[in-house]
């Protein structure tokens, strides 16, 4: 928006921009927008690329691969640390005129002539544009931690998945290796990103899972933990006057890899609207109805994966046989099902 000629200010909570401990998958989507902003260059420089997405068993037998280099060549799949992502942008907002006021914990919703929620799943403008809503806890807890990487780790990112259970690894480069590990349990109350986890109560969850699992996991020296809970995209992202964007409408569940990527898809397409109307209430009127169903659909699929990858007994035996089947049988067939999700650009939807 500042490119665009606004006059921004962000109000941060926190005392610096900072975040430790996770990683993120940056489909072409999203790097598409940070090519439009001008940060290919910088961008590509923080990140790796991702030449596959190989899904395994809990034992580390292959059950499908998806091969990007192979089959969108042309295509930009990215990992990267979450904190560098924010250290680029944080810059480049900043070069572009922004004002980030830091420390700055917002009491009062500001009366100001656009007022944009970014402000995550517990945000307060959701609520004053939806009413209060309770979100319910998915039965499932999540681990996340950074360990060393092998000096020659492939940069592909792999899901292991078990009775109950799965574990996403993938390199960031910088001699760090990203883990997510997902188990279900019934006992959990809070919903938070950064609860301290014990890396042996960790070890022990996936003690029967093979492959590089276990060489990995006794790399672990801390880890955060978090309960996953199920959100509805919102039904009111605007008012003409306020406006949310990223995991504020559209909270996700991180079985799609692209909680970050719809944040960065939902900013270009904000500022877009905007820049295209000058009617104001009418360009945010039209940013919900573009984004909205997209969004929705990106959610019901990251649902559908949170039972997918934790299947058990026959019906995960057949199922990981079918899959085995249509990679090597169509190996290109499981990333084409996929197209409507990667083929999207946010800078031509305007």
């Amino acid at each position: 928006m500042a490119q665009r000629g606004y006059q921004v200010t962000v109000l941060e909570r926190a005392a610096a921009l900072r975040e430790v401990g996770a990683g993120l998958q940056i489909s072409p989507n999203a790097v598409r927008v940070i090519e439009a902003l001008g940060l290919w260059p910088r961008f590509e420089k923080i990140s790796v690329p991702s030449r596959r997405v190989e899904l395994h068993d809990s034992v580390g037998r292959t059950v499908a691969v998806l091969d990007l280099a192979r089959h969108r060549p042309a295509d930009h799949f990215r990992l990267v640390h979450r904190a560098k992502l924010l250290a680029i942008l944080e810059t480049a907002a900043r070069e572009a005129g922004v004002q980030i006021k830091t420390g700055h914990q917002v009491t009062d919703i500001p009366d100001v002539p656009l007022l944009i929620g970014a402000d995550g799943v517990k945000s307060r403008l959701r609520s004053e544009l939806n009413g209060i809503e309770t979100p319910f806890f998915t039965g499932q807890t999540a681990w996340r931690t950074l360990i060393p990487a092998e000096p020659d780790a492939a940069p592909v990112a792999q899901v292991f998945m078990g009775p109950g259970r799965h574990l996403v690894s993938y390199p960031l480069g910088a001699g760090l290796r990203n883990i997510v590990a997902v188990v279900e349990r019934p006992d959990w109350r809070e919903e938070g990103w950064s609860i301290a986890g014990d890396p042996a109560e960790l070890r022990a969850a996936f003690a029967r899972f093979g492959g590089p699992v276990p060489e990995w996991l006794a790399r672990v020296d801390e880890a955060s933990i978090w309960g996953l809970f199920r959100h509805t995209v919102a039904a009111h992202w605007q008012d003409g006057r306020r406006a949310l964007i990223g995991d504020a409408a559209h909270p996700t569940l991180p079985f799609m890899a692209q909680g970050a990527v719809m944040a960065i898809e939902d900013a270009w397409v904000l500022a877009a609207c905007l820049a295209a109307d000058s009617d104001q209430q009418s360009a945010l009127a039209r940013f919900q109805a573009l984004r909205q169903p997209r969004c929705q659909r990106i959610v019901e699929a990251a649902n559908a994966n949170a039972r997918n990858y934790h299947l058990r007994g026959p019906t995960r035996a057949v199922a990981h046989a079918g899959l085995r089947a249509v990679s090597r049988l169509a190996p290109g067939s499981m990333i084409r099902r996929f197209a409507w999700l990667y083929d999207y650009d946010p800078t031509t939807v305007v």
